[in-house]
């Protein structure tokens, strides 16, 4: 017996030897894997938190793709004279793109176009990178292809998703109409000026509600499935299946801009001309003849946007607006950005509300949402840093709903490293919260949600290998999405695609992931 013992104890010796030399080769190996430039040995926890704060549980995550770069910090990871290429093949998260689609191209056409692109900037070849496609890695929907069960083998139910994302859209869905109920719980959402026990309350709510859209912003695999459904369901319940869109027509008056935003490829100045042709200022008796032949064509809006040109005041715009409804007078006039009402008021000396006021009278229908790309600074210092701030963006909206102005609201997205799912949640709910208190003040808030995918063709920003080239499908989705559960339960039910950003064929699908508005005919656009 005591023999017995002896040995047993002696063979446990010899396990906690071996066990000690197993893991001073496990040490050696990680101290080898930093040296080569491994900075990530993940978990080896196998399980997950139930609850994060808020109620919002941890689930397993479905299979990621393999990530190009770390999200955070880009300029140290990636040289710089790589990161252009690596852009060209991440999303937003840093992880491979999942195909070629992207924004503003017919597929179709894509090699054609390549070649094209190819021919003309030899000197810079992220701008025409199309190889490797990803496509054989990553489904539409984000996950690893063979990483998930076959869509007819997951049952014929709605899709789940992880208690994490199921914890998120119930959220989202009850502050909303919390909210829409009892304004008085708003706050900014970055929590600034509160310092009451209330405030602190409302602040930490905001916070969670923050996390959940960020949540379901990167859902990928069976959660990307649910996330849909769950927008559908919504739109269903607060829309009905009818798609509504309107006869109209883009007239865009002039290319002629001030400003240098890095996104664009519209806008004309000095040292443009290479993008796409020579600055231009239409005639106010062209203005009047496009907006009567629209008319006379079946339209019933005409849709004016132009560039902040040097010369214009704002008794430029009104004459603008004169000249569109004196070529049809029963014709809306959907014109103005923000920005352009902000320009025109600062030239006459006047208030946002006040100048708002004149265009009104004058004949302006509503506001365009526009020049609002993603309204979060650190975004826009990056991309936009001459325009209107974010709170001035929300400014000029407020004022017009409070002048009796209908507004639109836009996010452009999926273009430079700053811009990601945590901005875009926090645009999401700067909507959300501003729609709350204008409806709250007057009962008028913003008609309809439009999210507008980064096209990067021509864009001065992507040929300097600084964006991405767009969202990826899966984002583009998701933003629609998203959009409806953030915002339908605080009353904005109205999410449109954009069939000339998407194409007509996505468009049509994302009918089924939240959408019910197919925005305007245009006739022509630029």
């Amino acid at each position: 017996e005591d023999f017995d013992d002896d040995d047993d104890e002696d063979e446990d010796d010899f396990d906690d030897e071996e066990d000690d030399d197993e893991d001073d080769e496990d040490e050696d190996a990680q101290v080898a894997g930093l040296s080569a430039g491994i900075d990530d040995f993940g978990s080896d926890d196998d399980e997950d938190d139930d609850e994060t704060g808020g109620g919002v549980a941890h689930a397993p995550s479905p299979p990621s793709p393999v990530r190009v770069h770390e999200t955070e910090g880009l300029d140290r990871w990636i040289d710089a004279r790589v990161a252009p290429h690596v852009r060209v093949l991440a999303d937003s998260e840093g992880f491979a793109r999942a195909s070629g689609w992207c924004p503003g191209r017919d597929e179709s056409s894509a090699e054609k176009d390549d070649d094209e692109e190819k021919r003309r900037t030899p000197s810079k070849p992220w701008l025409s990178s199309r190889v490797p496609r990803p496509a054989d890695v990553v489904g539409v929907d984000g996950a690893v292809f063979g990483g998930r069960a076959p869509r007819d083998a997951r049952g014929s139910g709605p899709p789940r998703g992880s208690r994490r994302v199921r914890a998120a859209i119930e959220r989202l869905q009850r502050r909303g109409a919390e909210l829409a109920l009892d304004c008085s719980r708003l706050c900014e959402v970055d929590g600034r000026d509160s310092d009451s026990d209330s405030d602190s309350h409302s602040r930490t709510e905001m916070d969670l509600d923050e996390t959940a859209v960020a949540t379901l912003l990167r859902a990928r695999g069976a959660d990307f499935d649910a996330v849909c459904a769950a927008a559908d369901e919504a739109r269903a319940a607060q829309c009905g299946d009818a798609v509504t869109y309107v006869v109209n027509r883009n007239i865009n008056y002039t290319n002629v801009c001030a400003l240098s935003c890095a996104f664009c490829a519209f806008s004309k100045g000095p040292a443009a001309e290479e993008l796409r042709g020579k600055p231009y200022l239409l005639a106010m008796e062209e203005v009047a003849r496009r907006t009567a032949e629209a008319w006379d064509r079946g339209a019933t809006e005409v849709c004016m946007q132009g560039g902040i040109h040097p010369d214009f005041t704002g008794e430029d715009y009104l004459a603008i607006l004169n000249a569109a409804k004196s070529g049809a007078p029963d014709i809306h006039v959907h014109a103005f950005s923000p920005l352009e009402v902000s320009h025109g008021a600062l030239t006459l000396g006047l208030t946002h509300r006040e100048f708002l006021t004149k265009l009104r009278d004058a004949g302006l229908g509503s506001l365009p949402g526009t020049a609002a790309e993603v309204l979060d600074d650190p975004v826009r210092e990056q991309l936009c840093p001459d325009k209107l701030s974010t709170d001035q963006w929300l400014d000029v909206v407020g004022a017009a709903h409070d002048a009796g102005v209908p507004t639109t609201s836009t996010m452009m997205f999926g273009h430079v490293d700053t811009d990601g799912p945590d901005a875009w949640a926090r645009h999401l709910l700067r909507l959300r919260n501003a729609h709350v208190a204008s409806v709250s003040r007057n009962g008028r808030g913003f008609t309809e949600f439009v999210p507008l995918p980064f096209v990067h063709f021509e864009a001065p920003v992507y040929r300097a290998g600084a964006a991405r080239r767009g969202p990826t499908l899966r984002e583009c989705v998701l933003a629609h999405a998203v959009g409806r559960l953030t915002l339908g339960s605080a009353g904005l039910t109205n999410v449109q695609a954009s069939w000339v950003k998407m194409g007509p064929e996505m468009a049509g699908e994302l009918l089924r992931a939240g959408c019910n508005d197919l925005g305007g005919g245009l006739m022509n656009e630029s």
